[in-house]
């Protein structure tokens, strides 16, 4: 080495000077680009989270508001329930309020058509003679003729009479004349009876309480002591009634008379 020459040794410096500094420049180098890169990736790592936030925060305000429509949902579900409870319970109400509906109009009609009855005329027999009546006629009639069953000769006068003013035009009307001449025979009024009796036989003669009558008259008569009218009464009786039992009666009382 001590026999180098200066010049050389000085160039042998400055190319190991040359050397070192490319190196560190190179090494620079290296360390910028690394530097660059990481801040890059840091970049891109931010930019990723924010963007990752941001969809975080989408999917949580989109999972609110789908448990929002769900609980809305929920609740309108319910509410349909109870509707549908309700309306099921209007419905069972209005099925008993129409039973109970149905049951009172047919209540109703079979009341009306009871009240109808009583006011429709019914066909009756009465001494062989078929008639229609009002209800209210037929049971005006039973009523008087109860009483003089029972031996009410008074009242079953008073309500027989009050019978043929009432019905004029009654298929009833002979024979409640009949029995309205028998009370007031049984109440020693034998005019009257006989007026009755009289009646009965001009305005149906062929009814078969006629023979019955006209005997009732003779048997007033000889009541009042008339014994000449009884004898022609009995007499037209045998005559126009020659088969009825009446007539045989009255063939007996001709006999004690004369």
């Amino acid at each position: 080495m001590r026999s180098m020459n200066r010049p050389a040794l000085a160039a042998a410096a400055l190319a190991v000077a040359s050397l070192f500094s490319a190196g560190a420049h190179a090494a620079l180098f290296e360390d910028e680009e690394a530097r660059r890169a990481i801040l890059d990736l840091r970049q891109r790592v931010d930019q990723q989270r924010q963007s990752l936030g941001e969809d975080l925060r989408h999917a949580n305000e989109d999972n609110a508001s789908l448990r929002r429509s769900l609980l809305d949902l929920q609740q309108q579900i319910e509410a349909l329930k109870a509707e549908i409870a309700r309306l099921r319970g209007n419905d069972e109400s209005l099925a008993r309020d129409l039973s109970d509906l149905q049951r009172r109009q047919k209540d109703i009609a079979q009341g009306v058509d009871e009240r109808l009855r009583k006011f429709e005329p019914v066909q009756v027999t009465v001494d062989g003679k078929e008639f229609a009546a009002d209800p209210a006629e037929q049971r005006d009639f039973e009523a008087a003729l109860a009483s003089f069953r029972k031996g009410e000769f008074v009242g079953a006068q008073s309500a027989f009479a009050d019978f043929v003013r009432k019905y004029p035009s009654s298929g009833y009307k002979p024979t409640a004349l009949f029995w309205l001449g028998n009370a007031q025979y049984a109440n020693r009024d034998y005019r009257g009876a006989i007026a009755n009796f009289r009646a009965l036989l001009q305005q149906a003669p062929d009814h078969p309480r006629a023979p019955e009558a006209v005997l009732s008259v003779a048997n007033c008569q000889i009541e009042l002591k008339d014994n000449a009218s009884a004898r022609r009464t009995l007499d037209d009786l045998v005559k126009a009634y020659p088969q009825s039992e009446a007539a045989s009666a009255a063939k007996e009382r001709l006999a004690r008379l004369r």
